[in-house]
């Protein structure tokens, strides 16, 4: 079994996200499991079929999975299988042959604009480290659009308060720059005070934790999903990424390029970011209905 050696490649030779890993070491271990009763390093992937992946995707339909995870795990079988004929000697990839039906792709939930402002208007006390670094990063996330991981490994040289931009590490290593406003210039630099008095600093990283060793993935999602909670924010998730949609689908309501927005939120293909578009074309039928006085009027009203 050659997963491990797989995962390695992936993410240091493909750059691949530390979430694609994790989601690929994940499927590929579950499928080990069920193909070998538990007993994942007897695994023979040279003897596995189509069908026998075929018999765990419809395992899977069964137990109620649906159909956009069915697929994630197909296509970690399909380069997993590719990467063993690529570097291992395998002469097929059983994966290949299956296909399965395309799923709709369901519109990025965001936080409305009003919600949003509420939310950064909160009062909170300034002379509190974590208090003002929980705000700093809710405000970072949605001023920028920037991801979880692209706001954990921000360092210090990639925040510059002279120009007013943030120099980002996105996907693949591929830098961007992002502009920002006074508000969170403010911000920044008011946290940057409390964290040079309080915190012994023991990474080079921008955000730090009180003992100045970085974050990590699951403190950042806590820090946004409990402050949108308690803030009451009427969202069906309240991710860190649920605020990168929020800030791109802001900028377009408000009248920003689409071009723009795809350069700021860093995605490779213009298709990506044109997913907005939609949400703010629904923004407009919601508005036209609740606003022209003959939108919701019936016959004989």
């Amino acid at each position: 079994m050659y997963v491990d050696d797989f995962l390695t490649y992936i993410r240091c030779e493909l750059n691949l996200s530390v979430h694609t890993v994790l989601s690929y070491r994940i499927d590929l271990r579950q499928w080990a499991d069920w193909a070998t009763n538990g007993s994942r390093e007897t695994l023979d992937e040279k003897s596995v079929t189509v069908n026998d992946i075929r018999a765990w995707l419809a395992h899977l339909a069964k137990g109620g999975m649906s159909s956009r995870t069915i697929r994630r795990k197909t296509q970690a079988l399909r380069a997993y299988f590719k990467y063993l004929m690529r570097y291992k000697g395998l002469t097929s990839n059983p994966a290949e042959e299956v296909i399965l039906s395309k799923t709709d792709k369901p519109l990025p939930v965001y936080v409305p604009q009003g919600e949003i402002n509420t939310l950064l208007d909160e009062r909170y006390d300034e002379t509190d480290f974590e208090q003002t670094r929980n705000h700093l990063i809710l405000l970072m996330l949605y001023s920028t659009g920037m991801r979880r991981d692209e706001l954990i490994t921000l360092t210090d040289k990639n925040v510059d308060l002279a120009k007013d931009e943030l120099k980002v590490l996105g996907k693949r290593d591929k830098e961007r720059i992002i502009p920002f406003g006074k508000e969170l210039k403010e911000a920044i630099r008011s946290y940057l005070r409390l964290r040079n008095q309080e915190v012994a600093m023991q990474c080079d990283r921008f955000f730090v934790r009180q003992n100045g060793k970085e974050l990590y993935p699951k403190l950042v999602y806590n820090v946004v999903r409990d402050t949108l909670t308690e803030s009451g924010v009427h969202s069906s998730r309240r991710s860190p990424h649920v605020l990168r949609h929020s800030f791109a689908t802001d900028m377009l309501n408000n009248g920003a390029e689409l071009t723009a927005v795809q350069h700021l939120l860093g995605h490779q293909s213009l298709a990506t970011t044109q997913v907005y578009t939609h949400i703010t074309y629904r923004e407009l039928q919601n508005n036209y209905q609740l606003a022209h006085p003959r939108a919701s009027k019936r016959k004989g009203g």
